[in-house]
């Protein structure tokens, strides 16, 4: 992703002298060696680059074992043109390693550098393009070089480095007779049913683009889809949870997403637009591609966008993993996001509470404080006109079937007579779900550092805890490996 629009230049000679600036630079386990993840406003189980800018999610690819997040960086505490794509593994979407800079930029033939804007990354499991030179299957990333097209590079090291395909750029600007607007972010990925691959391309004010290919080096244009905006994602999820009922979602940078059907050429739309997050801080979201299938699940994550981190060596930070499903709520068929179940690895053995009235002026909560939790509550609101929570001095407000929290609100029915909240608060984060996942409201805020208190409230009358339990977090980054 980027919002800015460069002049068009065909890459004249790609590969060779260019190809040391990818992973280039050195890789960094400092997080690991002398604590310099424990700023004070460093989040504790949230990915941030060690130094510098970061922001949209690239390059989502699991293989062997490990999961890739590749991300928009410049050593800069500022988005610049000029990106280049950091790099970090994981094999818990928990602890994180940092690994070289993937992607820098690349010479232009006007002499200006072009950026490595947005892309994604998958697996060639049949080496369609010819790019395996071992035993290793390549791993390959999708990316807009600013100015010159959309461009391939790939790994047979299991992503440790890559190499620029000598025939990029693959899709030159404005290749398609539509595309008079500069174009980005390709999402790339494997569509059996037609055997090729399909490239989906953000397309500024008119859409996405669909394009196929046998061979990922050539490419036709298919359709459009009118609508989307910045880093568009295209993927099949199954209904309810049955395997042989499934659709297929797409969606942009906001979170906008439609449902429908794709049949290996063109997205058509059954219902939408909705939202993937309701909060005010969720950006440039993206799904991991080549999951097992034993795994089952469809696996995201987004970019906090606008939070603030004063005095920090870093700037900006990723939302927790989550897992998407399609499922059937009395408002019809919703994609629905939960945090990955194995961010509860960090959890203390924290404190319960079960069938107790809360009634206005108390605190149960009182004596408990901290800057990092994973709450997870059902509240039944009775006759208080308001129930929620304040963490460190911040609401999170129920009131009148809506939710809400930092100016940003979504109506939440109750189930009967109850409603269900799942809250991670980190250093500078709030991520709230409710009713199981079926609303979810990602927020950056920046509180008072001496203000570490949790409160449970009722105003306007009686509530009751059904049940609730408090979990401090620990740090993913102290004392790992």
């Amino acid at each position: 992703m980027n919002r800015f629009r460069w002049s068009g230049f065909l890459l004249l000679a790609f590969a060779g002298t260019i190809s040391a600036l990818f992973g280039s630079e050195k890789g960094t386990g400092r997080q690991q060696a002398d604590g310099s993840y424990e700023e004070p406003l460093r989040p504790q189980f949230h990915f941030t680059a060690p130094e510098g800018w970061l922001n949209d999610p690239n390059g989502l690819v699991y293989f062997k074992g490990e999961y890739h997040l590749f991300y928009q960086r410049n050593s800069g505490l500022h988005p610049i043109n000029e990106k280049s794509w950091g790099h970090a593994l994981s094999t818990d979407l928990v602890h994180w390693r940092n690994l070289p800079v993937a992607l820098s930029p690349l010479p232009r033939p006007d002499g200006r550098l072009a950026g490595a804007w947005s892309g994604s990354g998958f697996v060639d499991w049949n080496n369609t393009a010819g790019f395996q030179t071992g035993s290793e299957k390549p791993l390959v990333l999708a990316w807009t070089a600013a100015g010159l097209g959309q461009c391939l590079a790939y790994s047979n090291d299991r992503g440790r480095t890559f190499t620029p395909y000598a025939g990029n750029p693959v899709i030159p600007p404005g290749s398609s007779e539509k595309a008079n607007d500069p174009d980005r972010d390709p999402f790339v990925f494997w569509h059996a049913p037609t055997k090729k691959w399909v490239l989906v391309l953000s397309v500024s004010h008119q859409g996405a683009f669909c394009y196929s290919s046998p061979d990922l080096k050539h490419w036709t244009y298919h359709s459009t889809f009118p609508g989307l905006w910045e880093c568009p994602n295209l993927f099949e999820l199954p209904v309810d949870g049955q395997p042989g009922q499934t659709k297929w979602i797409i969606h942009d940078a906001s979170g906008k997403y439609f449902i429908g059907h794709f049949d290996g050429r063109s997205f058509t739309q059954e219902s939408g637009p909705f939202l993937l997050d309701h909060g005010r801080n969720y950006y440039a979201a993206q799904v991991w591609s080549d999951l097992p299938p034993a795994d089952g699940r469809k696996i995201n994550i987004g970019w906090m966008s606008g939070g603030k981190f004063p005095g920090m060596p870093f700037n900006q930070q990723m939302g927790v993993p989550s897992v998407l499903t399609l499922k059937t709520l009395p408002e019809g068929l919703r994609v629905t996001k939960l945090p990955v179940r194995e961010i509860e690895m960090l959890r203390t053995a924290g404190r319960d509470w079960k069938d107790q009235a809360l009634r206005p002026e108390t605190n149960l909560l009182a004596d408990i404080r901290g800057d990092t939790f994973d709450l997870v509550a059902e509240l039944e609101p009775g006759a208080a006109q308001e129930i929620g929570f304040k963490i460190r001095g911040e609401a999170v407000r129920y009131e009148k079937d809506t939710l809400s929290c930092l100016g940003k609100s979504v109506p939440l029915k109750p189930m009967a007579g109850r409603i269900k909240l799942r809250i991670l608060v980190d250093r500078t984060s709030l991520e709230i779900y409710g009713n199981d996942g079926a609303v979810s409201m990602t927020s950056a805020f920046l509180p008072p550092a001496d203000n570490q208190d949790l409160e449970l409230f009722a105003r306007g009358g009686e509530a009751r805890v059904v049940s609730l339990h408090v979990y401090k977090m620990r740090s993913a980054w102290r004392n790992h490996p």
